[in-house]
């Protein structure tokens, strides 16, 4: 009888251990980016193409983002000012 509610103590402590082994790894290839020469990064499973940012040396940057026929713009100043804009073409 000792014996084999050892053995459960044992069976039970592996299975905590290789969910949560199996739980780290699932988060750690969430959390992996893609390369930087890559114009895409992987969103929900998606490619989704990335940002063309641009920092200066002042905290300020830009940045334009293409979906389809529209053209996000993004940009911060150097005192916090954050400003978007959003164009459309048709055709």
């Amino acid at each position: 009888m000792l014996r084999s509610n050892r053995n459960l103590k044992l069976l039970g402590a592996c299975a905590v251990a290789l969910a949560v082994a199996g739980w780290a790894t699932s988060a750690i290839a969430q959390n992996q980016s893609t390369p930087k020469g890559w114009n895409y990064e992987i969103r929900d499973g998606k490619r989704v193409p990335k940002a063309n940012r641009v920092s200066n040396a002042d905290g300020s940057w830009r940045e334009e983002v293409k979906q389809g026929n529209c053209v996000t713009v993004k940009e911060k100043s150097p005192s916090g000012e954050y400003k978007e804009t959003r164009q459309c073409n048709p055709g």
